[in-house]
């Protein structure tokens, strides 16, 4: 078994990633050695530099620093998304390093500790910030690992002690079957990565065989075909959302949970999908033995996460906001949320399809979501670890999406195209590097207005 105690050195092979940067955090705050390659510099690359680690952009053994090319005293931590043909990663497996992926070593980290775990496709990242910050407003020394930047902390690592951990269980890949969670949450079992399950039903069971691995209680979001303690809206669950109303922007609900009731719990961040979000991480916390009173103070302070409807423009002549929504759930979610938001104004989105494969499988689905939009921009497919697939394009979505004004923009004329919209609220969505361009459209847009 892996004594992390005993490793000196720990290079990263995909070091910007999301989840991958969470844990090269995590090394070097407790006294690690750390470096890493990523394809790009990005905003969490250029944070890990700021910590002293070394990071470089370019596919070249030679720049592997010296002291990490010890196969005796370095690990390899590396993200399914990179290349087969990638000129490091080969070369650490020729030369037997011990070469994990990252949701291996996550379960190493926190295979000793009280693992707090959240799976589902969509609304874990959100439950699990939640959940980190529950615990940290309520004084328990938790370490969550994040799959979203904090707007709370800054971060996607909220760093405390070694004994709690709070982890995103990451369905892709299998990865979360890697984990030993004490108390775990499933929110929801949509169809997705068939490039990797090939069908819903091979999905259903890598969730079943995570709830087999949860040694204390699971909590699933009702109507999921899974034992466990329930939660839901107006459901009848176990943790059951009742007397919902919004004021000025904010959620104000009741939940009966199966000893009490609480009132009035507000959370700040829009979306019925993120009271479903607040509940379980609600529950969770409850089931540790957190009060009801304390995680009803947290979520109040609770900000959200980069990327999830974040608002970078709100006025009222002009609203932006940037999202992450990449899956035709996700996206409904997103539109649900801006028409309650904003009933009576035009409603532009500007969308990036991730992944060929997932274009395909949904294609059907992705055009009815983005036909709520009143106009629409598509980028063309962000490729992420795939291959093009001949015929999947953002031109055949295109061609099935029912509404008027719709168009496809290269990234090059795109501030063009936005500043040429009607809408008066426009929503940029995806999962890609579309999230890269939000500054520039930003700053584009306020200079027009």
């Amino acid at each position: 078994m892996l004594n992390l105690e005993r490793i000196h050195n720990v290079y990263f092979v995909g070091i910007g990633g999301i989840g991958m940067s969470a844990i090269a955090n995590y090394f070097k705050s407790n006294g690690k050695n750390v470096a890493g390659y990523d394809k790009v510099s990005s905003k969490n690359s250029d944070a890990l530099k700021q910590m002293g680690i070394a990071v470089h952009f370019k596919d070249s053994v030679d720049l592997i620093p010296s002291e990490f090319k010890d196969s005796h005293n370095t690990i390899v931590v590396y993200t399914p998304a990179i290349p087969k043909d990638n000129l490091e990663l080969n070369y650490l497996w020729e030369n037997h390093f011990t070469v994990l992926k990252r949701a291996e070593i996550l379960g190493a980290i926190t295979r000793n500790t009280f693992c707090l775990a959240v799976a589902g496709t969509h609304g874990k990242t959100t439950t699990s910030t939640m959940l980190g910050h529950i615990l940290k407003e309520a004084g328990i020394n938790a370490t969550a690992f994040l799959g979203g930047i904090s707007e709370n902390y800054k971060s996607n690592l909220i760093l405390g002690g070694s004994e709690i951990s709070v982890v995103e269980a990451d369905e892709f890949d299998r990865s979360f079957l890697k984990l030993s969670p004490n108390i775990a949450c499933i929110t929801s079992m949509d169809a997705d990565h068939l490039d990797i399950y090939g069908e819903k039903a091979e999905l259903e069971k890598s969730f079943m065989d995570f709830a087999d691995k949860v040694s204390e209680t699971l909590i699933v979001r009702k109507g999921l075909p899974l034992k466990g303690v329930t939660f839901g809206i107006e459901e009848g669950a176990d943790y059951d959302v009742k007397n919902i109303k919004i004021k000025e922007g904010t959620y104000i609900f009741d939940v009966k949970t199966p000893s009490e009731i609480i009132e009035n719990i507000k959370i700040n961040l829009p979306g019925k999908h993120n009271v479903l979000n607040a509940v379980a991480a609600l529950a969770m916390a409850n089931i540790f033995g957190v009060s009801l009173q304390a995680i009803a103070e947290a979520l109040l302070t609770f900000k959200g996460i980069e990327r999830r409807f974040s608002y970078k423009i709100k006025t009222e002549d002009l609203v932006l906001i940037d999202d992450y929504a990449h899956h035709p759930t996700e996206i409904n979610a997103v539109v649900d949320s801006v028409r309650e938001m904003y009933p009576t104004k035009k409603i532009a989105g500007i969308f990036q399809p991730h992944l060929y494969s997932r274009t395909r499988d949904f294609i059907d689905d992705f055009a009815a979501s983005l036909s709520r939009f009143d106009e629409l921009i598509l980028l063309d497919i962000y490729p992420a670890r795939e291959l093009p697939i001949e015929g999947v394009t953002s031109a055949w979505l295109l061609d099935k999406i029912t509404i008027e004004e719709k168009q496809i923009s290269s990234k090059k004329n795109l501030v063009k195209n936005i500043l040429n919209l009607e809408s008066q609220v426009i929503v940029m969505i995806g999962a890609g590097d579309i999230g890269e361009l939000v500054t520039v459209i930003k700053n584009a847009l306020n200079h027009e207005n």
